[in-house]
């Protein structure tokens, strides 16, 4: 199957993705075992889940490019939410296994030698590769407005504040003479690495319980219904979003006695006003009444009283 310019661009950064993190996991896991660092090997352990979260990210780029079909007529591209939501139990995973691991080690204390000093040095090549991988994904997130790419950047910049707190964890194991701080260093990333999967699994709930993030779309559609001549009275406003698309539902009301074709007519410069107002727009569906009309109570979505 052909893919768009979009989902091309979606494949090229998470196999830099998959590249760089393959690359930083194995690194840290050979360097934390030949220097008996456990939080080192639990920083490379984080890597290697980033790995699988960017293959998933691969792979979904080609499902997004699947064209609309009797069985998803909107298409495939709510699969880039649902692979944020897969990110985040895989990250959450992760992290659970490493406090388990270094909760048993707490628990019941090993006598454990003083790290060597080369894990330091590979924490900041770590501390610099993650760093550059966030920034670069999240800057393609952002212009492609992928939320997964956007999840896998967040988790990037996690993995950097990780590699931080490893490398203050060495820092004072060394100092202080006690191995025990790595353990402890490592139980305290897997929190982190825990608490940045409940941020990305709330954050793409919210898309698939058909809800937004910036409710000032709802005053630019009413604005842009402004903009057209006999329009009156945009209510009942439904915004929700595909992938990085907006699908759109609104009711206006037109005077009376105007004709189906004038009405027709003027839906279409609705609609026209919309998708200049309101950037990447699947589509606009709306709903005429006449003037005055009062209907059934509404008891769903948005109207200007409302904001």
């Amino acid at each position: 199957m052909a893919l768009g310019e979009r989902e091309k661009r979606i494949v090229r950064v998470s196999k830099v993705a998959v590249y760089g993190n393959a690359f930083l996991s194995l690194l840290k896991i050979v360097v934390g075992v030949l220097s008996g660092s456990l939080a080192v090997v639990a920083d490379g352990i984080d890597s290697a889940s980033d790995v699988l979260t960017s293959l998933i990210t691969l792979y979904t780029a080609h499902i997004i490019a699947r064209p609309p079909n009797p069985k998803f007529p909107f298409g495939y591209n709510k699969a880039d939410t649902l692979a944020s939501k897969i990110l985040a139990f895989i990250i959450f995973f992760a992290g659970a296994q490493l406090a388990i691991s270094t909760f048993g080690k707490l628990i019941h204390p090993e006598p454990r030698a003083i790290p060597k000093a080369m894990a330091v040095y590979i924490v900041l090549v770590s501390i610099l590769g993650k760093q550059l991988l966030a920034f670069y994904l999240k800057k393609a997130g952002k212009a492609e407005r992928s939320n997964m790419l956007i999840a896998n950047a967040k988790n990037m910049q996690s993995d950097v504040l990780i590699s931080f707190s490893v490398l203050v964890g060495l820092t004072a194991t060394f100092i202080f003479k006690m191995p025990i701080l790595d353990v402890l260093t490592a139980f305290a990333v897997s929190g982190w690495i825990m608490a940045t999967a409940l941020r990305i699994f709330i954050e793409s709930g919210r898309e698939l319980m058909d809800g937004v993030d910036d409710q000032e779309i709802y005053k630019k559609i009413i604005e842009a219904c402004r903009n057209v001549e006999n329009v009156s009275h945009p209510h009942r406003i439904r915004v929700r979003k595909m992938a990085h698309l907006y699908i759109i539902a609104l009711d206006i009301e037109l005077p009376g006695e105007m004709t189906l074709q004038e009405s027709h007519r003027i839906s279409h410069e609705v609609e026209k006003e919309i998708r200049e107002t309101v950037q990447n727009v699947y589509d606009v569906v709306v709903h005429m009444e006449p003037q005055g009309d009062k209907g059934e109570e509404e008891v769903f979505g948005i109207s200007e009283n409302d904001l």
